[in-house]
């Protein structure tokens, strides 16, 4: 094991954390339309909380798709950024087995790792195909090796104080980011350069959304508002009616 070099992973979190951003400023300018959005939230919900002006409701569509959306971004980013450092301290490579974005070799024995951002992840469907793809994994490997081969499931933040699961591991938040790098506080040095132009990158997607939050509630007034008053029945025939009234 290497070493970990901080300013490497600085360097590496500076550069790749700008791309976030620029993913998330371009989501906003060019993936926004309002017949979209309309189709992804459930308005029901909205109701029950007795929105009543468009605005409010604009916004919390939109708010819930920029969450998604942000959510895969920055899961990208980080999950990228497991990889760099693992790489770095390991020798770690990108796996071409199904399911699995990551080898590397620790104490003569071969780790196989499926990475995600979060703890809190996937259905039961899901978790019985990363198993699958896991044991898949560990057999071609010790096949092809001779070597002991283990499984880890790593997320990027969270905790789990049951990390075995039988047949792998599940590795959250200090216990991960220590795992691939051999630095127990780690998962606290990434913070501050994660923040790097954070303030200034978010005062330019905020003007941005005041625009878009401007120009939705416009044509949302003029689509499914009467004399000022949100069509509710309108708006939900739209969002799950077999036929829509509205076309795009």
């Amino acid at each position: 094991m290497k070493k970990i070099n901080l300013k490497q992973v600085f360097e590496y979190v500076e550069k790749y954390i700008s791309v976030f951003h620029q993913k998330r400023l371009d989501c906003m300018r060019n993936k926004i339309k309002l017949m979209k959005i309309l189709k992804q939230k459930n308005p029901y919900l909205f109701k029950a909380k007795n929105v009543l002006t468009a605005q409010d409701l604009i916004k919390g569509f939109l708010d819930a798709f920029l969450q998604s959306q942000e959510e895969t971004f920055f899961g990208d980013f980080i999950e990228g950024l497991a990889i760099f450092i693992c790489d770095k301290s390991y020798g770690a490579k990108k796996s071409e087995l199904t399911g699995i974005d990551l080898e590397f070799e620790k104490d003569n024995t071969i780790y196989v790792v499926e990475i995600k951002a979060g703890w809190n992840w996937g259905n039961s469907s899901q978790i019985k195909q990363l198993r699958t793809n896991f044991e898949k994994a560990k057999k071609i490997l010790s096949s092809r090796t001779g070597k002991k081969v283990l499984a880890v499931n790593g997320c990027c933040f969270g905790k789990d104080n049951k990390p075995d699961k039988g047949g792998y591991l599940k590795l959250c938040g200090q216990r991960f980011w220590e795992f691939i790098s051999g630095n127990e506080k780690l998962y606290i040095d990434i913070v501050e350069p994660i923040g790097y132009k954070a303030k200034e990158k978010n005062e330019e997607f905020v003007e941005n959304y005041a625009q878009i939050i401007n120009k939705l509630t416009l044509e949302f007034s003029q689509k499914f508002c009467d004399d000022g008053k949100i069509n509710w029945e309108k708006l939900v025939v739209y969002n799950s009616g077999f036929e829509k009234i509205i076309k795009k």
